[in-house]
């Protein structure tokens, strides 16, 4: 069963699962506690929020690991025994809960739908692609056959040639991000770092670390970058260059920032050839060659780097990215390594061998056609979701060629870790990727309409005002719909 432990803070609970002991006949007595698992889920974690700073909620987590220390194996013969047989039963019942957590999962953009056997065979080797990937290094076992490969087809989707381009496999879509910000800091060292306030976290993150004054743009309602803002704070400074991160796919909204727009900015505000662009398009940034309408992210414009992640869209069982950028610009990082035989032009040294070879085997798998249905797919999906949703009386938005379904947050925080939603203030979302059926979004939206109504229970129920976040056209509350209020 589930219980709550602890009091309400901030309008969140503590939420552990907390079998009783008849439950299930074995234990797992690998720590100095005794924990019985009930059903699909172990105890694993321990959500708690702990007050508030500067009027926000600080939420910390804790990982329950009782049963999960990691012990000396035991030298009596019978005890080792039962060790592995505990071991054995708790992985099983790991996995179950890792099933059961794929299966309640819709608020960040993973395509949990991939199936990599074929490729098991491979992980009995220690596959480590350090090092520049065009050079081979002294180290026999890597796989940059496959990565290369991988990286010339994504040259060529944003349409740079095989002899201008130079790029690597990372490890998530955040080293792609300080990788491009790095080169565009390392080309112009007295540089700005421009980035809408709805940024990746990780673009600040390479603000602090390589020291460089960030300046942050607003937005408009929906996410975009305020390219007059931007005009208004890069005229503010004139003397000194702009390195500007565009969002390709904003973090919570899916919002995409005008490329053109910002490089004709750049230019009438007398910064030509003093800019360095780096494209953020983690998710969307793989989703915008495969739809007809989108802009076009390409480097026949005056673009310095894109990243994306490979777990996100693409799919993947640990976390990757990839990072293009021109050949001529990474000439500034670049360094020879005597000890490796090879170069150092990356933000990593040891580099995830397997990563390569999930994403060659998926791109080889599905093809451009397969991509591109599965585009498509995705936002008729959202559409779907977004719809639904507006039916039940359920405030939401959907920017054009986005597959984020923003909507109003759930009172119930155990609803939000149920569902795994990212919130951000007053509004949440569903990032509808490949693997998330109608079937799946229909319960979703039944469960959540259900439970709404229960968290209001014998109180007349109005609808929250979101307009702020999503625009009064977007927003069912009394004040911008008439029919908003539900009994």
């Amino acid at each position: 069963m589930v219980e709550k432990c602890g009091s309400d803070v901030g309008g969140e609970v503590m939420v552990v699962v907390a079998p009783t002991a008849g439950d299930r006949p074995h234990q797992l007595g690998l720590g100095g506690g005794v924990r019985v698992v009930d059903g699909p889920a172990p105890p694993v974690e321990l959500l708690q929020v702990v007050g508030e700073t500067a009027g926000k909620q600080v939420a910390t987590a804790r990982v329950l690991v009782e049963g999960f220390a990691v012990l000396e194996p035991p030298v009596d013969a019978e005890e080792a025994a039962e060790r592995a047989d505990d071991v054995a039963a708790l992985l099983a019942a790991f996995g179950n809960h890792l099933h059961e957590r794929t299966a309640h999962h819709l608020g960040y953009p993973y395509n949990l739908d991939f199936d990599f056997s074929v490729l098991a065979q491979f992980q009995n080797f220690s596959i480590n692609n350090l090092g520049d990937p065009f050079i081979e290094s002294n180290y026999g076992v890597h796989s940059r056959q496959f990565e290369v490969a991988v990286l010339d087809w994504f040259a060529r989707l944003w349409d740079l040639q095989q002899d201008e381009y130079w790029g690597y496999i990372t490890n998530c879509g955040t080293e792609g991000n300080l990788h491009g910000l790095l080169v565009g800091r390392e080309i112009f060292p007295d540089g700005i770092i421009y980035a809408s306030r709805e940024s990746h976290y990780s673009v600040f993150k390479a603000a602090r670390m390589y020291r460089v004054e960030c300046v942050k743009i607003d937005t408009l309602v929906s996410g975009e970058m305020n390219c007059a803002d931007f005009k208004s704070k890069l005229l503010q400074n004139p003397g000194k260059p702009a390195i500007v991160n565009v969002n390709i796919g904003t973090t919570v909204k899916g919002a995409i920032d005008d490329l053109d727009r910002i490089i004709r900015t750049l230019e009438k505000c007398g910064f030509k050839d003093r800019f360095y662009i780096h494209c953020d398009g983690a998710l969307a940034g793989l989703m915008m060659p495969f739809i007809k309408q989108a802009p076009k992210v390409t480097f026949k414009k005056p673009i310095g780097s894109v990243s994306v992640s490979g777990h996100k869209f693409i799919g993947c069982p640990v976390p990757c990215g990839i990072v293009i950028t021109r050949l001529e610009h990474v000439k500034v990082l670049s360094t020879d390594i005597e000890y490796l035989s090879s170069r150092d032009a990356t933000i990593m040294g040891s580099r995830n061998g397997h990563a390569p070879m999930f994403l060659w085997y998926t791109l080889n798998k599905k093809g451009y056609k397969g991509i591109r249905k599965e585009v498509q797919k995705c936002l008729r999906n959202a559409h779907y979701l977004a719809n639904r949703l507006k039916e039940m009386g359920v405030s939401a938005s959907l920017n054009a060629l986005s597959n984020t379904v923003v909507f109003e947050r759930p009172r119930d925080e155990a609803f939000v870790h149920r569902w795994q939603l990212a919130c951000e203030g007053s509004i949440t979302h569903v990032v509808v990727m490949p693997n998330v059926s109608i079937e799946k979004l229909d319960g979703f939206v039944e469960e959540l309409v259900a439970k709404r109504s229960s968290w209001h229970e014998g109180k007349e129920f109005s609808v929250p005002c979101v307009a702020k976040d999503m625009g009064a056209e977007n927003c069912l509350c009394s004040q911008h719909n008439k029919r908003s209020r539900i009994a």
